[in-house]
């Protein structure tokens, strides 16, 4: 079988792109790399890219100069987990705090990392772990 080497997107479908940026781009600190009327993405420590669609504007296949995007969209709280370091979590609890973004819950691995979970404003599930909750991680 041929090598996966990574996940490249992970996309959420939102309601509003540009109450999505704000929280995206100001509270997570995402660089943003893209920006138009259908969708938004962000570099995610140069490892990955979060792309944000408004729920219902994927739905029909999209023509580029390069080929056809297949229709998509989603529904419900989705979940995203991102990677931080172990000595970076005081700093994300106080950022959080300060931004008045609730912190639904924490849990302590066995293999030693911590999890913070808490939501974005269209209710997708947040996660950000330290290295310890994965074997690899």
């Amino acid at each position: 079988m041929p090598d996966l080497t990574g996940i490249l997107e992970t996309v959420l479908y939102v309601e509003d792109l540009d109450r999505a940026d704000a929280f995206y781009g100001g509270v997570m600190g995402l660089p943003c790399l893209h920006s138009d009327f259908r969708m938004r993405g962000y570099d995610v420590a140069r490892r990955g890219v979060l792309l944000l669609f408004p729920r219902g504007g994927s739905l029909h296949p999209i023509e580029t100069p390069g080929g056809t995007i297949p229709p998509h969209d989603g529904s419900g709280p989705h979940h995203v987990a991102f990677a931080i370091a172990a000595e970076a979590l005081p700093a994300w609890e106080a950022h959080l705090a300060e931004a008045d973004i609730v912190i639904e819950g924490r849990t302590r691995w066995p293999r030693g990392g911590t999890s913070l979970y808490f939501r974005d404003p269209d209710g997708h599930l947040l996660e950000l772990a330290t290295p310890g909750l994965w074997k690899g991680y």
